[in-house]
């Protein structure tokens, strides 16, 4: 595909658009690094994980990935294409975009699976590691409950 042809072609398909200009700059190496937004918008055209289009850091190894690399991977890109979808919400854009980046994706569920396990221990975390969302949060709700009534 020419670059023309991607442009069009991701407008079409995503609804959202990139310059030719930019994938001239990306394929000349004149642009060393993507944004987030642009890696995941060409990682989902071209139906890839994002991690598909930077080079390979220093010491990586092709050797076959286990299961829970996969895995991670899914997770990854699932958490991507979530925090774009949550884009008018920016925090629950940037928690999703956050576990995508951490080192452990799976864990970030098992620990997130084994507060939600526990009464009442997610409510209180939150209160103490961040009172300020607390009470937005409750703000945002009974602003909401008022709209209903």
């Amino acid at each position: 595909m020419t670059q023309q042809e991607i442009v069009r072609a991701v407008k079409q398909e995503l609804g959202k658009s990139i310059s030719q200009s930019y994938l001239s700059q990306i394929e000349r190496g004149t642009r060393r690094h993507m944004t987030q937004s642009s890696r995941t918008l060409l990682a989902r055209f071209f139906k890839v994980h994002p991690g598909f289009l930077v080079d390979d850091p220093e010491g990586y190894h092709t050797e076959l990935v286990s299961d829970l690399r996969t895995t991670e991977g899914k997770l990854d890109v699932w958490l991507l294409q979530g925090s774009e979808r949550f884009a008018g919400d920016r925090e629950v854009s940037n928690v999703l975009i956050k576990c995508a980046r951490h080192k452990d994706t799976r864990s970030c569920f098992l620990l997130l699976g084994a507060i939600l396990d526990t009464p009442g221990l997610a409510e209180r975390l939150l209160e103490a590691l961040d009172p300020d969302a607390v009470r937005n949060h409750r703000s945002r709700k009974a602003a909401e409950g008022r709209r209903t009534q």
